[in-house]
């Protein structure tokens, strides 16, 4: 999944690695090195606006 931030700029993506269902692995990848990508980005940028 592509994050994208409040201004609209996509400085990364989450990927979702499963095994027999489960998750297997969770990698967050930065594409910008203007904005710090992390989990606690990533998850802010995936929920939706309140």
């Amino acid at each position: 999944m592509q994050l994208f931030t409040e201004t609209g700029e996509c400085p990364g993506e989450v990927l979702i690695f499963a095994q027999g269902g489960y998750l297997a692995w969770l990698e967050v990848c930065s594409w910008s090195d203007d904005v710090q990508v992390n989990l606690a980005a990533a998850r802010r940028w995936l929920q939706p606006p309140s």
